[in-house]
């Protein structure tokens, strides 16, 4: 897995159709929140990304359940800060495009059946933000904290960012491989 140059074709539409959703249909002008949450569709293009947390076997982790299980065994430092950080993403990833993914994992027999999406990704972000506040990093502090606070509004966000790019009769040059 490699990240996109900058500058490439999707990263500048994910930048464009987030800017635009959050603005035009929520009245949210914040480009540090919407900067994060296109560089997030970004590094998720991959599944390797959604799912690159792995299990003392190393086998992908698929399920939040065991990312969250995974993050509570881990020493306290970057390592579980970024587990923390990718619970946040990969909840909020699959609840704002994905939210019938979502509904369709409480219909399975599996550990995430009774796992409130919302609830992990919002504490996901508030442990990273308050991680980050150790470390003095404040600006990424209060962006997570944000995160965690405003995380249904940018749930909502990432669906209109669907929605758009559902939308849009002719996906710009490089860009087919998303539909």
């Amino acid at each position: 897995m490699r990240d996109l140059p900058d500058g490439h074709p999707l990263s500048r539409m994910f930048s464009g159709l987030a800017e635009h959703a959050f603005f035009s249909h929520l009245g949210v002008a914040d480009p540090p929140l919407t900067d994060y949450l296109s560089g997030l569709l970004t590094r998720f293009l991959h599944f390797d990304a959604v799912y690159r947390l792995r299990n003392e076997s190393g086998k992908p982790i698929t399920q939040l359940t065991e990312m969250v299980l995974e993050a509570e065994q881990l020493p306290a430092g970057k390592t579980r800060r970024e587990y923390y950080r990718h619970i946040g993403d990969f909840a909020l990833f699959w609840t704002g495009l994905y939210p019938e993914v979502v509904d369709r994992q409480r219909t399975r027999q599996c550990k995430d059946a009774m796992v409130n999406y919302t609830t992990q990704g919002k504490r996901g972000y508030l442990i990273t933000s308050r991680m980050e506040e150790a470390e003095h990093h404040d600006a990424e502090a209060h962006l997570f904290r944000r995160l965690s606070d405003q995380f249904e509004l940018c749930a909502v966000g990432l669906r209109k960012v669907r929605e758009e790019w559902e939308q849009a009769p002719e996906p710009p040059p490089g860009t087919a491989l998303i539909r």
